[in-house]
């Protein structure tokens, strides 16, 4: 399956199984390459690409968002320099969505943008962050702060990847595909909750997911409203993210996240997804905290942050709200 992205400058996401060893036939790596991974990922994904490359170079960071930082951005700005990358040459990003971020960012800033390309081999990230073109890294214990637009010449999905991808990874990403259908697709929606088969399933659920973030992206590029939507979630989940410091992956913070903006019947919903397949659905919240970093939030406009609802499974509204006012959604009880 090829998806275009319609925008400015379009690119295809090319999502087939043992693409990833084929990619020569579809990436120009007639050039410099700089594969940019982390150490979770299979030493034989990243030869399997290496060999394919002309001159390719593999550069590993940790695995974690502890390596979506300044200094992790300034060492690989000093490795193209130091190998003398030009303008002409390459970016690959090949992980999750900590490597996409990262990679990207360094490709948006290095002599002004140099060609990037995206290989997503965890779940969160083939459904979400590996397309749209948003970059970034961490500062001062806020996510994201730093960052770009900045899109993919082209984005490869490999579902065979998943298969050494651990059993909470797994689930994690899947809450990502499942914020995007709760939003936007009641048949999604209940293709994941009714799966008998996950793994067998994922492919199509990839697809579905990437055509609703697809549609968003080429409507709003930049986040001024509809793009805004796949926030859903991830304004107290950043913020829980943020103060557990590592201890709940990004797609649990979300999942939790998304109780907090829920009515009632969706929010029942969404436990009996996260129960499903093995999600937190609770966690200790020491409010004062979350309300700091939630203060220092890009969705944070003066003195209001907008929020995403959803009243009814397949729907969505954008709210604005006083900054102050977050407190009360804080006070509701999702599960006691």
């Amino acid at each position: 399956m090829v998806l275009t992205m319609q925008l400015e400058e379009p690119y295809d996401i090319v999502v087939e199984r043992g693409v990833l060893e084929k990619a020569s036939s579809l990436l120009s790596l007639e050039r410099k390459v700089l594969l940019v991974s982390d150490d979770g990922v299979p030493s034989t994904y990243q030869q399997t690409l290496l060999k394919q490359c002309k001159q390719g170079y593999l550069y590993v960071i940790p695995q974690g968002e502890a390596s979506k930082s300044f200094e992790s951005y300034q060492r690989i700005l000093s490795f193209l320099i130091e190998k003398h990358f030009t303008r002409s040459d390459c970016v690959i990003a090949l992980g999750g969505g900590v490597v996409g971020d990262l990679a990207g960012f360094v490709s948006a800033s290095y002599m002004r943008g140099i060609d990037f390309y995206n290989i997503p081999t965890t779940l969160l990230s083939q459904v979400d962050s590996s397309i749209g073109g948003k970059t970034a890294v961490d500062f001062m214990g806020v996510k994201n702060i730093i960052g770009a637009f900045y899109q993919p010449k082209k984005v490869l999905i490999d579902a065979n990847t998943l298969k050494t991808l651990d059993a909470r990874q797994f689930s994690a990403g899947l809450v990502e595909a499942y914020k995007m259908a709760l939003n936007f697709s009641l048949p999604l929606i209940e293709k994941i909750e009714k799966s008998k088969d996950i793994q067998k399933d994922i492919e199509d659920i990839i697809i579905e997911a990437l055509k609703i973030k697809k549609m968003v992206v080429e409507e709003d590029v930049k986040e001024k409203g509809l793009r805004s939507v796949l926030n859903f979630g991830h304004t107290i989940g950043h913020a829980i993210e943020a103060y557990e410091e590592g201890r709940l992956l990004h797609g649990e913070c979300v999942g939790l996240g998304m109780l907090f903006f829920s009515s009632e019947e969706v929010k029942e919903r969404i436990l009996k997804f996260l129960k499903k397949y093995n999600l937190p659905t609770r966690v200790r919240l020491d409010k004062d905290a979350i309300y700091e970093i939630l203060s220092h939030d890009k969705k944070t406009q003066g003195e209001n942050i907008r929020i995403i609802l959803c009243e009814k499974a397949g729907s969505y509204q954008i709210k604005k709200i006083p900054l102050e006012e977050i407190k009360t959604y804080m006070e509701a009880s999702y599960e006691k």
